[in-house]
């Protein structure tokens, strides 16, 4: 009987580290990535690209995106096609990267993959099914919904609001963890699983604000997070920048 994992997939590096991870510690996944109306969808189109190459190693991974565009319509972040603000550039820490905020984005998703793991609990006779998140140390100081306290709290609601919640787990193991950390994990993860690093984070996508072929621009907040965090590890990142 295997190990069963639902995951929040963003096609992004802390998300996808997380999949490494748990697929190289012998888990069954099931990843669910969103449409929520982001301004880009290179993300969508690459997590795609991985899965599928997950896939031809025969690892045991499943996906699917889910449209929740109606959902966030209106949204004022500057990450969403409605708001008409621009992507701001620079550190996670300065205050205008509060704009990239999407209201109760990871809440709203951590509540559909919640009711994901019951489902699959109980078509299988009520096994075990565990919740990863891929939240980090560096997204607490901008998103609220990311921080510790917001976690517990979430997995409380979702415990007394349904029955069958105690065979859910509900973890987030990069939580004390930075952008750093996390690239390592995905690092040492490719190695157990005997598949090449650069083949699984090419395929990445980390950029805010991408431009029409998909490049990232190297200057938003993701962007110089990600490549510090290559930079510390001494390698050189294998996606395309502008």
């Amino acid at each position: 009987m295997s190990k069963k994992a639902i995951l929040s997939l963003s096609g992004g590096l802390d998300s996808t580290s997380l999949l490494l991870f748990l697929l190289s510690m012998g888990y069954e996944v099931r990843a669910y990535s969103f449409d929520y109306g982001q301004k880009h969808k290179v993300e969508l189109e690459k997590v795609k690209e991985n899965i599928k190459l997950l896939q031809s190693y025969k690892l045991p991974v499943v996906h699917q995106i889910i449209d929740l565009k109606d959902c966030f319509s209106g949204s004022t972040s500057s990450l969403h096609s409605d708001s008409g603000v621009e992507i701001p550039e620079g550190h996670y820490q300065d205050i205008s990267m509060m704009s990239t905020v999407v209201e109760n984005r990871n809440i709203i998703f951590a509540s559909i993959i919640y009711g994901k793991a019951l489902a699959w609990s109980k078509s299988i006779g009520g096994e075990s099914v565990e919740i990863h998140l891929g939240i980090h140390s560096g997204d607490h100081a901008v998103y609220p919904d990311t921080t510790v306290q917001s976690r517990l709290s979430a997995e409380l609601c979702f415990r007394i609001s349904n029955w069958g919640s105690e065979k859910v787990s509900y973890k987030a193991l990069f939580e004390e963890k930075n952008k750093s950390g996390v690239l390592e994990v995905g690092l040492v993860s490719c190695k157990v699983l005997e598949i090449p690093w650069e083949e699984i984070f090419k395929n990445t996508h980390t950029c805010y604000n991408p431009d029409f072929e998909g490049k990232s621009c190297g200057r938003c907040g993701s962007c110089i997070e990600r490549l510090e965090a290559f930079k510390e590890k001494g390698f050189t990142d294998p996606i395309k920048y502008q």
